[in-house]
């Protein structure tokens, strides 16, 4: 190593300034640099202590021959150091010494473990953090308080990527590994999960751990442990794994399935519901997917009926996954039945519950024998308290189930009994793109006969659906077609506000013109009485006020 400084140095009789002019010097010799470490002048002291920190990186060759020069002592009164960068530095060569036997027990004998905490100051830079914290875990091997400092320290500061690739290379993987091995350390456990949970996030510490039998090591340990807060937090650092699309074909390589699925069976809620958050990143992998289908489905369904709102609400959410895009999970869902604990937590207090309850609901009505099953428990008096919601994401999720739902008459009568027309009409007014896209969509298909096409006008959808048409940022690709379909099923209104019937639009018996909408009425104030159509006919003629710039005008307006 080689060691350059250049200081004005002190003079010692004082000369004629009081300073030597500027000494550099140069040094390939250990001994030389760690004379350095007594040195009054904190550039050199720096200096010194990042030379000794690159030698040290090298090899446990040279942390022994620092040792054996004495260079321990000095730095030890470096780590607390007035000057934040000497401060540093010398933290840094802890960091690494500590990892010899040798270094440690003379660490002990310094009694060094106060100075090293209170190196984990906030004010500290994150660097002295980091290898302080290193410093903590390597003497930790001897004292539980300090290695459950360290782990909660690592639990903090190992978020940073930069800290996990530190704490790899200076094989604290594993030094965890060691401590979820031993069953005389199982109270130190869930902190060592923490930690291992923020490395597998990286894709080659993953790869690294699975080489080394360490990921085979984890799944066992989740799976055997009767510790509620140790199962939870292995559930936790599946999940964190399963965000990386690399992690998640490793895991499935070690059937991490298996181990979710015991751990949805414990007796722990937080285990549960960790479990059921494992199981939803893991569906992003297609062959996890359909493993959990066999195996998991059933139990997942079980939990819907928690009383437990956090494991209502996870289990939803990872029913909603599995059966996106896979009719197989959703036929599962049927046969664990499903269906009717699926509508009774449509009115559950959590929203993420109610608004993925819905969607598991929709994703099954693909497949007609479900959807009839659906129907028959009574799911469309179940969707109105959704449409009701002031969440625009159970708004939406909400109305598209009406939207699956909607295309059979049964559906759509129940529906209008329960007075569910009104707040899906109400959505249609929605300042949210999806809501409103939905809502529309859903209007759409329930417009598919006439007494619900006539009760959706009555409440306002033919005006809400004119005025979004009129509206390039709010019109949508079910807007028009839900109006079209509206005036199909309506032909009287069809016919008012047209002019003309289409050649498939076939009258019945009920069919009345009550004469031409006036195309001027977003330029008018209509003041109107009843709705003329559902009076019975009779010998007197409407009379509607028309209030044209302040001046009032009668005008009759025959019906037959």
């Amino acid at each position: 190593q080689v060691v350059n400084i250049s200081r004005e140095v002190s003079s010692p009789q004082g000369g004629l300034h009081g300073l030597f002019d500027p000494l550099s010097i140069e040094s390939k010799k250990a001994a030389t640099v760690v004379l350095m470490l007594n040195s009054p002048e904190e550039e050199v002291l720096a200096t010194a202590c990042d030379a000794i920190y690159k030698y040290a990186s090298k090899g446990d060759e040279n942390k022994v021959t620092l040792l054996g020069l004495g260079a321990v002592e000095p730095l030890f009164k470096l780590v607390s150091h007035e000057d934040p960068l000497v401060r540093r530095n010398a933290t840094m060569v802890f960091g690494i010494m500590a990892s010899n036997n040798d270094v440690r027990k003379l660490l002990r004998e310094l009694d060094v473990t106060n100075s090293v905490i209170a190196r984990l100051a906030p004010e500290e830079d994150i660097v002295v953090h980091e290898f302080a914290s290193l410093c903590l875990a390597h003497m930790a091997v001897e004292y539980t308080i300090v290695q459950l400092l360290a782990l909660k320290t690592f639990g903090v500061i190992s978020s940073d990527r930069e800290t996990r690739i530190i704490l790899r290379e200076n094989q604290g993987l594993d030094h965890l590994f060691k401590i979820l091995e031993t069953k005389e350390f199982n109270d130190l456990h869930v902190e060592a999960l923490a930690v291992v949970a923020n490395c597998l996030e990286d894709v080659d510490t993953m790869q690294l751990i699975q080489q080394t039998g360490g990921l085979k090591k984890l799944v066992s340990f989740a799976e055997m442990s009767t510790i509620p807060d140790i199962q939870k937090n292995a559930a936790k650092a599946i999940t964190k794994a399963a965000y990386d699309p690399e992690n998640r074909k490793i895991l499935h390589e070690e059937e991490i399935e298996k181990c979710l699925v015991t751990l949805l069976g414990t007796d722990n809620d937080g285990a549960k519901a960790a479990a059921s958050q494992a199981i939803s990143a893991m569906c992003e992998n297609l062959a996890s997917k359909d493993a959990f289908g066999i195996q998991g489905i059933p139990q997942l369904v079980q939990l819907l009926s928690s009383e437990n709102e956090e494991v209502k609400e996870a289990a939803a959410i990872a029913l909603a996954n599995l059966t996106t895009a896979s009719p197989s999970n959703a036929s599962a869902v049927a046969e664990a039945e499903g269906i009717e604990p699926l509508i009774n937590v449509l009115s559950a207090k959590r929203d993420g519950t109610v608004a993925n309850a819905a969607t598991v609901l929709t994703n099954m009505t693909t497949q007609e024998p479900l959807r009839l099953s659906i129907q028959s428990h009574g799911v469309m008096n179940a969707i109105v308290e959704p449409l009701q919601s002031t969440n625009s994401l159970v708004q939406s999720k909400a109305a598209l189930t009406v939207a699956a739902l909607g295309c059979d008459a049964d559906a759509r009568t129940e529906l209008r009994s329960a007075s569910g027309l009104e707040p899906l009409v109400k959505l249609l007014h929605s300042k949210n793109d999806e809501v409103r896209r939905n809502a529309c969509w859903a209007v759409m298909v329930c417009a598919s006969d006439e007494l619900t096409a006539v009760e959706l006008c009555r409440l306002g959808a033919l005006d809400i659906l004119e005025e979004i048409n009129l509206s390039t940022g709010r019109k949508n690709n079910f807007s028009e077609g839900a109006l079209e379909k509206l005036l199909d099923n309506n032909l009287s209104q069809k016919y008012s506000q047209m002019g003309y019937l289409s050649s498939s639009n076939i009258i019945t018996d009920g069919f009345y013109d009550y004469g031409q909408v006036n195309y001027f009425k977003y330029y008018l104030k209509v003041y109107a009485g009843p709705d003329f159509s559902l009076l019975q006919t009779n010998m007197l003629r409407a009379q509607v006020l028309l209030k044209v710039n302040g001046v009032c005008a009668p005008k009759s307006l025959g019906y037959s």
